[in-house]
C-alpha cells in the first residue's frame, strides 16, 4: 500500500485541513472565531463544516446568547482519530 492511500481524502481542503487543526486544539468554537481564523467567507466555511458534519467528523451546537443566534463546534472523537490517521500519513510521506 503506497503512503498516499493513508491520507484521508476528506481533509485535502486547505480549509478543511484548517478547520480540523483548530477543533482538535480547542473544546469547542463558535463559527465567527473559525472564520476569523481562517480568513474565509461565510458560505465557503459554511459548506466545508457541512461536509465535515455529514462525515460526523465535527459536532455542531446551535443556541442563542441574548437574542442571538450562536453556532459553535467540536471535534468528534471519530473526526480526531481520522484527522490524527491523515497527520500521521503526511508526516510519513514527508520523512520519506
Amino acid at each position: 500500500m503506497s503512503l498516499l492511500e493513508h491520507l484521508n481524502k476528506d481533509f485535502e481542503s486547505r480549509v478543511r485541513l484548517g478547520i480540523m487543526s483548530i477543533l482538535v486544539v480547542n473544546e469547542w468554537i463558535d463559527f465567527l472565531e473559525m472564520k476569523d481564523h481562517l480568513q474565509v467567507t461565510d458560505g465557503n466555511l459554511a459548506s466545508h463544516i457541512n461536509a465535515l458534519e455529514q462525515k460526523k467528523y465535527i459536532e455542531v451546537k446551535k443556541e442563542f446568547v441574548g437574542k442571538k443566534p450562536k453556532t459553535s463546534y467540536k471535534a468528534t472523537k471519530t473526526g480526531k482519530g481520522a484527522f490524527e490517521k491523515h497527520i500521521n500519513a503526511l508526516e510519513k510521506l514527508l520523512r520519506g
